[in-house]
């Protein structure tokens, strides 16, 4: 049977106690009433999972009795995606979608063609929910790993950014709807990290990428429909699953059947 899973960092080591308390202790013991005897699988979101068995259970509060801990190893190779800023309705869905597929990090992007502009006090408010949204989907789709939420990167950011992984002999694939390169001839099984990039609804400028091409970026084209940007990350996501050993590895659970 799954596990419900909740994050605690750092985790206590195997026979000690894990309290949780807060707002995670809270949604856990009034809002899901897990009781005493209940089995809880934690992670600190970086890796690392402990099996639990609750111990004792207050209004707000759980206590858990760590039973075992492990590693879980990065699916290789690891992504990231720019993610232009879309139109608030669908912000935070393209967060969630990518986080559900299994994005590793997310750069939010001002692109030139944005609608929504994240300006000062904003740009942290942004950010700081994404991270939010980015956390609770990692959360519902099971994950040990939640993926950062980088600050609001500009289009000269986004270029260092290219660049710097094109070096380290990563793939940057800057999704779009005019590129001749399919997606799916990239060698994505060869290389150690991947870089999506994800324009917004008015699409990217000549000039945008123009300047990622510079720096060793590929245009390319996901498939025979035009996506919207809150999901061409996730269905990209889905396709380097297939195409890498990204979904190799088996959901989080017990290892053993208790």
């Amino acid at each position: 049977m799954a596990a419900t899973v909740f994050y605690l960092d750092p985790l206590p080591d195997v026979g000690g106690t894990a309290v949780l308390d807060g707002k995670e202790g809270r949604h856990a013991a009034t809002v899901r009433r897990i009781r005493v005897g209940e089995r809880i699988l934690l992670s600190d979101g970086h890796g690392r999972i402990a099996e639990t068995v609750v111990t004792a259970a207050e209004r707000d509060r759980l206590e858990m009795a760590v039973e075992t801990r492990s590693d879980v190893p990065r699916p290789t190779p690891s992504v990231g995606v720019v993610q232009a800023l879309p139109k608030a309705d669908r912000s935070e869905l393209a967060v969630e979608l990518a986080t559900e597929a299994g994005i590793d990090s997310i750069v939010p992007w001002q692109s030139s063609r944005c609608v929504a502009k994240w300006e000062g006090a904003k740009a942290d408010k942004g950010v700081a929910r994404w991270q939010a949204v980015a956390t609770a989907a990692a959360k519902q789709s099971r994950r040990p790993f939640v993926p950062e939420v980088a600050p609001l990167h500009t289009n000269s950011a986004v270029v260092a950014l290219a660049r710097g992984v094109v070096e380290r002999g990563g793939i940057v694939a800057v999704l779009h709807e005019a590129a001749s390169v399919p997606f799916s001839s990239l060698s994505f099984r060869e290389v150690p990290e991947v870089l999506l990039v994800v324009g917004p609804e008015g699409g990217l400028t000549d000039s945008e990428v123009a300047a990622l091409t510079d720096v060793g970026a590929t245009p390319v084209m996901l498939g025979p429909t035009v996506l919207r940007t809150s999901t061409a990350a996730a269905v990209a996501l889905g396709a380097l699953g297939v195409m890498t050993n990204r979904w190799a590895q088996t959901p989080l659970d017990f290892q053993a059947t208790r």
